[in-house]
């Protein structure tokens, strides 16, 4: 392979660049498709605006893919009213945009989703010194109605710890995954990304890491007893003389993935019989809604899960209130 051998790279090695290089390659060209009907005054502030995204806040490549298509409509709005720069943008025609998306029938997320990509982009122009005010302030976001998230019956969380089978290496994995899960209230995300490290087996507690915050979450007897035959009985099988800093692996001793997890528990819950529509994070909800109904107080709830926001964490408090409200309902005598 010329590549490899001219820059002294192996094979993988040149395998892993040339992708790099593709999807960089990629990147730019949506990106160009992406901003070549504008003016060249808006295309210039939005390369600016990337940039910015990028370097100053280490935004994510898919946050700013999103932000670029959101303003990219809004772009195309005001060329229709003949606004060309900046300089044109008013608290006028962005409330006119916003009145115009909900009059197409755009979800009340997606219009929410580009005030804010449009709040970001007048908050740079402002900081930039591009303009001297900042028009998207009179911009308010629809109500978003929060939905009631699914949560498992204590029965059913019991039913779908035993669906693993505990004589194979992976099951026992699977076992340990699903019962830490449920005892911490983790995110997915955090879960996949554990180190082992993190686990105090001593003193029966985990730490989180999340953004470069942290948290202590313990955990119970029944996953300490699962985490404790996975240490014994199927990392290293699973790790096949390899070594990894991070607790869950799959059967090729590489770090478990989101995919991968989603579609393990999908299929415990299939076995199971569970017919409710089960996620990962069905098991966070689960955590929260179950240490309410058991008499947690909510500020301990907060601080365990991550909530940034009490009011996140005020919805199992909802749900418990209306549980009990219907269990007087069904059983008062005078009802």
């Amino acid at each position: 392979m010329f590549f490899c051998a001219f820059f002294g790279l192996t094979k993988k090695e040149g395998a892993y660049s040339t992708e790099k290089y593709g999807k960089q390659k990629k990147d730019e060209t949506l990106n160009m498709v992406m901003t070549q009907d504008l003016s060249p005054q808006l295309q210039e502030n939005m390369q600016r605006f990337v940039v910015y995204l990028e370097q100053e806040k280490n935004a994510s490549n898919s946050t700013v893919m999103s932000y670029q298509r959101d303003l990219k409509k809004l772009f195309r709005f005001l060329g229709n009213k003949g606004v060309e720069d900046v300089q044109g943008i008013t608290s006028t025609n962005l409330n006119s945009y916003i009145l115009q998306m909900e009059k197409e029938g755009f979800s009340t997320s997606s219009v929410s989703r580009s005030i804010a990509s449009i709040r970001a982009f007048c908050h740079y122009l402002l900081k930039s010194k591009t303009t001297s005010e900042d028009p998207s302030e009179v911009l308010k976001a629809p109500h978003v109605e929060k939905k009631t998230p699914e949560i498992l019956t204590m029965e059913e969380v019991v039913l779908l710890m035993e669906q693993p089978d505990v004589q194979t290496a992976k099951g026992i994995r699977d076992k340990a995954m699903l019962e830490l899960l449920y005892a911490t209230g983790m995110r997915v995300s955090e879960l996949i990304s554990l180190k082992e490290e993190a686990v105090n087996m001593q003193m029966s507690y985990v730490i989180c890491r999340d953004s470069g915050k942290e948290r202590v979450i313990p955990f119970g007897k029944e996953a300490s007893k699962a985490l404790k035959k996975y240490f014994a009985e199927s990392r290293s099988v699973l790790l096949k003389e390899n070594d990894s800093e991070y607790l869950f692996t799959n059967c090729s001793g590489k770090p478990m993935s989101r995919q991968g997890f989603w579609k393990l528990i999908k299929r415990y819950a299939s076995k199971a019989g569970i017919t409710k529509d089960i996620t990962p994070h069905t098991l966070r909800h689960s955590f929260g809604a179950h240490l309410v109904q058991n008499g947690a107080d909510l500020k301990a709830v907060q601080e365990m899960m991550g909530h940034s926001d009490i009011s996140t964490t005020q919805i199992y408090m909802d749900m418990n209130v209306r549980r009990v409200r219907e269990i007087y309902a069904k059983t008062h005598p005078r009802r």
